[in-house]
């Protein structure tokens, strides 16, 4: 379930570097084997759409029947495009303006409210309407400290202790709640954390408090190995005691509720590349100093959270191994994508691939130093397809100067 090397560099040569490759195919079987891992009749799983808005992943996933998770009203307008039903749908944002909670009320799909401040603007603007509100699990826990949005001391969710003032709200203005959801953290290093957040928030699920449920939200946060000698995570026995924690709630509540989960990272993160041509290299005391066209901007994690991506010298991969130093063409030292990283040898001119470059790499891209964002390309059954083109430098003018004008 991987895109072979000589394929990847066939690609350099039809549309150029710096790119980006998501391998299609590897995308629908992570979204189908949840449904293998987490046993559950009403399993949905919701696809985090923020880690990869890439239009052919979603179409892909569409026909898949996959279901998601949107943050912006421009993610559910993207996702009608792409063919996804409004049931098929969750809002899912925070610190929400007045003008967004119109356009996705107006667009149809379901609102999930994370503060007690929103619950009662909404509840007074749209009175007898469904809802799902977000709860924090208490649990904390992530892969990095950025990432963790459980505990009290993030901006995320109401308070488990604060469910007596959502009922007042709640039947203030006669809404009904379909949904409870919690989300503890992105990457998640402990399954044990998973389980907790389930038990705690289920606490507060029950008939008396929320008596009209149809489904309870987990989040996501499933982590995948970035490392080539991690570990996989053992999917099959977490859903085993997720299904036991799920099914002894569902018991206790009087009706086989759906489980919802929201996973980005687990479905495309392994499938793409971020491929880039070396440039330079320098031999700075004995420290090499590889530099390439891309840089931060393009690919932010490893600056952003001290990620590691896995990176191959397709060129060379026979070549004798060295220590080499990954950097960026962008005006800030922490410009790296490795440092003191062991690749096979590097020369000017190779083909370096940046791996498991499919989430939160190029959705979380910008133009900063004025350089555009990568192509896009996608294989899928056999077959490699452009599905973004790189934007020229005057391309990028225009479309900086038609803002202005607008």
């Amino acid at each position: 379930m991987s895109i072979s090397n000589e394929v990847l560099l066939q690609a350099v040569k039809d549309f150029g570097t710096p790119l980006y490759i998501y391998d299609g195919d590897m995308v629908v079987q992570r979204y189908k084997e949840l449904y293998d891992f987490i046993p559950w009749p009403k399993l949905k799983i919701h696809y985090a759409m923020k880690s990869n808005y890439n239009f052919e992943l979603l179409k892909l996933l569409n026909d898949a029947n996959a279901s998601l998770d949107t943050v912006s009203p421009a993610e559910i307008m993207l996702a009608l495009k792409a063919g996804f039903s409004k049931d098929r749908i969750i809002y899912t944002a925070n610190n929400m303006t007045e003008e967004e909670v119109d356009c996705v009320q107006s667009l149809g799909v379901l609102m999930n409210l994370g503060s007690l401040s929103r619950l009662e603007k909404y509840g007074k603007k749209y009175p007898r309407s469904k809802i799902c509100l977000r709860f924090n699990p208490d649990v904390v826990d992530g892969e990095h400290a950025s990432l963790m949005t459980g505990g009290d001391l993030t901006k995320f969710g109401i308070l488990l202790q604060d469910v007596d003032k959502v009922k007042e709200i709640i039947k203030k203005y006669d809404l009904t709640v379909v949904g409870i959801h919690e989300h503890t953290g992105s990457g998640l290093q402990k399954t044990e954390s998973v389980f907790q957040s389930m038990k705690n928030v289920l606490k507060i699920a029950t008939k008396d408090n929320f008596p009209d449920l149809e489904f309870v939200d987990f989040g996501g946060g499933f982590k995948v190995p970035y490392k080539p000698d991690e570990e996989r995570v053992d999917y099959a026995a977490m859903g085993a005691e997720i299904v036991k924690i799920f099914s002894d709630f569902c018991k206790e509540y009087g009706k086989e509720l759906a489980m919802y989960f929201e996973p980005g990272k687990y479905i495309v993160a392994e499938s793409g590349y971020m491929l880039v041509e070396v440039n330079t290299i320098k031999d700075n005391n004995g420290r090499k100093i590889v530099g390439c066209n891309s840089g931060f901007p393009q690919l932010i994690r490893p600056m952003f959270y001290d990620a590691y991506h896995h990176i191959v010298n397709l060129s060379n991969q026979n070549g004798i191994e060295g220590e080499f130093d990954i950097c960026g063409n962008i005006c800030e030292t922490g410009d790296r994508f490795a440092e003191a990283r062991v690749i096979n040898e590097i020369r000017e001119g190779d083909i370096l691939s940046i791996e498991n470059a499919g989430a939160y790499c190029y959705s979380m891209g910008s133009v900063y130093n004025l350089r555009a964002m990568p192509a896009e390309a996608v294989y899928h059954n056999g077959e490699m397809k452009l599905v973004r083109r790189r934007l020229t430098n005057e391309q990028l003018i225009e479309q900086i100067l038609g803002e202005v004008e607008v």
